[in-house]
């Protein structure tokens, strides 16, 4: 498979609304999720969202197995492919949060989340998925779901003081930020 170019803020595809995916378990299928794979893999990605690729279906990828240059201090994530994803905050609790993405290149924000979520969905091959997590996880998942409604992080952020480049903010990760 390859990695594929990811589309960058400012791009109008990045603000539509994917569609359902409606075929599980196609040899189509399990190609796009190798190659947003190795995009991901490429970027030193978290998660990855179809619609980042160009591709308008609710299908978004996430797992943080090894440390992530990106996030050096982030628990890890489990590898997961996501597909018809819902999501339902557990509580009120709000965390704030940096977050950077491979939409949104060199650049970091503070980003309100929901603290715990439970989220559903379904396997490559359709089978239901439903977990209940918070931290890390919990705002990875918010932040590529919030890609198949058209929001990028900016568009959650309540505080534009807290909006800059990864480099000048975080000096120690530039060396490792590829995004």
């Amino acid at each position: 498979m390859a990695a594929r170019e990811i589309l960058k803020m400012g791009d109008a595809r990045l603000l539509r609304v994917a569609k359902p995916v409606e075929k599980f378990d196609t040899p189509e299928l399990r190609a796009l999720i190798d190659d947003m794979f190795d995009t991901m893999k490429a970027a030193n990605g978290a998660g990855l969202a179809a619609p980042q690729i160009g591709v308008d279906l609710q299908l978004v990828i996430f797992g943080t197995d090894t440390v992530n240059p990106r996030y050096p201090d982030a628990p890890p994530v489990p590898r997961t492919v996501l597909l018809n994803p819902s999501i339902t905050p557990v509580g009120s609790e709000e965390e704030l949060g940096w977050e950077g993405c491979l939409s949104v290149p060199g650049l970091r924000g503070l980003v309100p989340r929901h603290a715990k979520i439970r989220y559903t969905g379904f396997d490559p091959k359709g089978q239901p998925i439903d977990r209940t997590v918070d931290g890390f996880h919990a705002r990875v998942v918010q932040h590529e779901c919030d890609h198949l409604v058209g929001k990028l992080y900016p568009m959650r952020m309540r505080d534009f003081t807290q909006f800059g480049y990864t480099d000048i903010l975080f000096p120690e990760m530039a060396a490792h930020e590829d995004d």
